[in-house]
């Protein structure tokens, strides 16, 4: 009757030998940390991440080699730091592929049988879909083209048409008044001046 109780004892022990995060959140793309935490006596066992269902029975992969460096999987990366008492698992380019169960665990026992396990910790890893950000087209404002005929004040298009009309108009008359006016008024002053001529007197009075 001891026997059930003692495994119970044991097994409660382990479990709390060794602590991390009940799940983690990465993006796709992206990359996560996980940060396990264990107590002094573990300090100089190897640790190591595995993924799987059940403790027993999940894949090992990556493993740590009883030194403080980090040692790498593929885009899995895990590293032991013994002054925190802890190692720390990086998942890194994460794909939806990497969602699932993990575990933290330390290696105390060489030969696994049904009655022995490590110590370990189960880390729920989910993966989101990246957000893309939508692109803004922007488009360049339009000003309205003033042309500019005295300081300060601008004069639109149709404005411009009809100040454009007035001197066209203008000018038509002043060239009227040039040739039509001004031979007339220079053959009024050639009158003038030949009625007012000094008079000659006839010879030999």
């Amino acid at each position: 009757m001891w026997l059930l109780p003692a495994l119970l004892l044991l097994c409660f022990s382990g479990c709390l030998s060794l602590t991390g995060p009940d799940s983690v959140t990465g993006t796709v793309g992206g990359s996560l940390r996980v940060w396990c935490q264990y107590e002094s006596t573990y300090k100089g066992y190897n640790k190591y991440w595995c993924r799987g269902q059940y403790d027993t029975s999940c894949e090992s992969i990556v493993e740590t080699k009883g030194e403080e460096k980090v040692e790498r999987n593929g885009h899995v990366s895990i590293r032991d730091h013994p002054e925190a008492l802890a190692f720390t698992v990086t998942m890194q380019n994460l794909n939806e592929d990497d969602a699932g169960s993990y575990w933290c665990k330390i290696q105390t026992v060489w030969i696994l049988d049904s009655w022995s396990r490590d110590p370990s910790a189960l880390v729920r890893v989910y993966v989101s879909p990246a957000t893309k950000t939508p692109r803004r087209t922007t488009r360049p404002a339009t000003t309205p083209i003033f042309l500019v005929v005295n300081p300060g004040r601008n004069l639109s298009t149709g404005e411009v048409l009809t100040k454009n009309s007035g001197f066209r108009l203008s000018s038509l008359h002043f060239l009227l008044v040039v040739l039509l006016k001004l031979p007339l008024l220079l053959s009024m002053l050639g009158a003038i001046f030949w009625v007012n001529r000094p008079q000659r007197a006839p010879a030999g009075r």
